[in-house]
């Protein structure tokens, strides 16, 4: 990995923390109360949101590089 890899990868964790230790915060301030179970299944979903979002956005990069996107015939580019 490059270091400019790793310096977003860290900037997108701390983005991420920052953005939990907030919603807790307004939760918090509305009165909110939430069992582990509750922060469990919170975790679970916004993990699963983010690797389902990461793996979509690495099937349209493979996609586009291996050229899967492009068009093979010619007819389809008069539009």
């Amino acid at each position: 990995m490059t270091r400019t890899t790793l310096l977003v990868a860290l900037a997108a964790f701390i983005g991420v923390v920052i953005t939990g230790w907030a919603v807790l915060g307004m939760w918090t301030d509305m009165g909110v109360t939430m069992s582990l179970h509750g922060w469990i299944a919170y975790a679970l979903g916004a993990g699963a949101s983010l690797l389902l979002s990461g793996g979509l956005f690495w099937l349209l990069f493979y996609s586009a590089r291996r050229g899967h996107d492009d068009l093979e015939r010619p007819e389809d580019l008069d539009g």
